[in-house]
């Protein structure tokens, strides 16, 4: 009797880039500048708010915009219908459409994933701009703009990275994907339900997802390879059965906001300690390896002392913005808040607050603490009011391993082009979309910034400076290269008799 045992036998495979053609590839870039600007301008000046209903037209035309710009290169360019928006008034709008797009199919080469955003937060002139926000203007070497940083100029340098190797009609190093949103400043609704649908057919044969959509931390380029996630809180408290005058009612009932400000007093002590019970306690210890680490980071401490009043030493302040987490109170809605003065006991307010989560911690978990938390502290005032805890956001934090091969391509490609070594940072912000793409596709992502530190993201003056726009086009070009030196593996069928 014979026996078929069939063996998958592993073939390493290394491309090898050509040092000469990034050399011509780079000068390509530097003859283009002005283009590159224009472009930007371009797209600057499209109102994408995704947060204002009221601007959808504007967000559907960036979509469009991106789809057409990629198209131009010959790209296979997909819209991916995502579903409707369903508004607080019970009327739905369609959500903009996902930007898919594919440049070769090379069974032999990697596939990277280039993921961004063309969506931005609110801006007008009156929040204190010096200049049109969306009308990208420069000023000694600064493209002011919003979304200009975050993230519709990196999004183009990845375009302009497959525009270079077009126009001088030299083949990419490897298979490039791109995956552009137009909701990541609301959350990104509607994506992860497309990324788990097409896990097994665009995500595939994607080897690496990039992300570009975060900065560095000083004037040293850096790769980041972690941020906190973030669980978000409504506590609300409900007395009375409408609002009240204080001078007839005062002293009567006991007020939904003394309740309130009493229970967010106890979230955290005056030095910034937790007081949540099991927060603190799920935090990874800090080794000495990572104390060496942050210590090294470049970080201009004078000039944060000076704006933000805090003299902690560096690695304390490193280790508080990335890996611990923290409690922050953001507003108390119902309450009285304009300008003036109001004699009026709101009859309910509700408390926003949020919790940055590191790893080793669960937003199922958190949710759990705090509610139970809040509900024994609110017990034991013996109010007549009532509680009511709600966790609206649970994003869970992300983490990559910094000695993966794509972080080493990383180091190279920066060497290459700014002839330093980089940084290795967290953003103590949220980018829920890495966590996702962990998660459902179980490939490895690097997030590769080329925005810089001072780029006043989400605020007034936000920029991109051109040499981190045009230096940042030349990063991507040579990433690709060091991308491609990464052995792959294929498997072929062997069948033994």
């Amino acid at each position: 009797m014979r026996v078929l045992v069939l063996v998958l036998v592993p073939l390493l495979l290394a491309a090898q880039a050509d040092a000469l053609d990034l050399e011509k590839l780079t000068r390509h870039v530097d003859g283009r500048v002005a283009s590159y600007v224009q472009t930007l301008r371009e797209w600057v000046a499209v109102e994408s708010d995704s947060s204002d209903v009221s601007k959808r037209p504007e967000l559907h035309h960036m979509m469009n915009l991106t789809a057409d710009k990629l198209r131009s290169l010959g790209g296979k360019v997909e819209m991916v219908d995502i579903g409707l928006q369903e508004l607080p008034d019970g009327k739905s709008i369609p959500l903009p459409k996902v930007v898919t797009a594919q440049f070769g199919e090379d069974p032999s080469k990697h596939t990277v994933c280039i993921y961004g955003h063309v969506d931005v937060q609110p801006a007008k002139k009156e929040d204190g701009w010096a200049t049109e926000p969306y009308n990208l203007t420069d000023i000694n070497g600064n493209l002011y703009g919003r979304g200009a940083s975050d993230n519709k100029a990196p999004v183009l340098a990845w375009i302009h990275t497959v525009e270079a190797y077009k126009a001088l009609d030299m083949e990419l190093p490897v298979n490039v994907k791109f995956l552009i949103e137009g909701m990541e400043e609301t959350g990104s609704n509607g994506l992860e339900a497309m990324i788990i649908a097409q896990r097994d057919t665009f995500f595939l044969d994607v080897d690496y997802i990039i992300i570009s959509d975060c900065g560095w931390l000083s004037r040293r380029p850096a790769l980041t390879y972690g941020t906190r996630g973030n669980c978000y809180f409504f506590a609300e408290v409900e007395g009375p059965k409408q609002d009240l005058h204080s001078g007839v009612y005062g002293g009567t009932v006991i007020e939904p906001m003394t309740d309130l400000i009493g229970i967010l007093d106890t979230l955290i002590s005056p030095s910034g300690k937790i007081l949540i019970p099991g927060i603190r306690e799920a935090v990874a210890p800090f080794s000495d390896e990572e104390w060496k680490m942050y210590q090294d980071i470049e970080f201009d401490m004078e000039n944060y002392k000076e704006k933000h009043l805090n003299p902690v030493p560096q690695v304390d302040l490193l280790a508080h913005r990335w890996r611990y987490p923290t409690v922050s109170i953001h507003g108390i809605e119902g309450a009285f808040s304009a300008s003036g003065s109001k004699t009026v006991i709101p009859a309910k307010v509700t408390g926003k607050f949020s919790i940055r989560q590191v790893p080793n911690m669960d937003p199922a978990t958190v949710k759990k603490q705090v509610t139970e938390y809040l509900h024994s502290v609110f017990a034991k005032r013996k109010s007549p009011n009532s509680l009511k805890v709600t966790m609206i956001i649970g994003a869970k934090p992300w983490l990559a391993d910094t000695q993966h091969s794509l972080y080493e391509a990383g180091k190279e490609a920066i060497k290459k082009v700014f002839q330093v070594e980089p940084d290795l940072i967290r953003e103590g912000g949220t980018i829920p979309v890495a966590r996702t793409f962990q998660d459902v596709t179980e490939k490895s992502i690097i997030m590769l910034p080329i925005g810089g530190f001072d780029d006043g993201l989400h605020s007034q003056n936000e920029k991109m400076s051109r040499y981190n726009y045009i230096e940042g086009t030349k990063l991507f070009i040579a990433y690709l290269h060091e991308v491609a030196q990464i052995k792959k593996v294929i498997y072929f069928c062997v069948i033994v008799r």
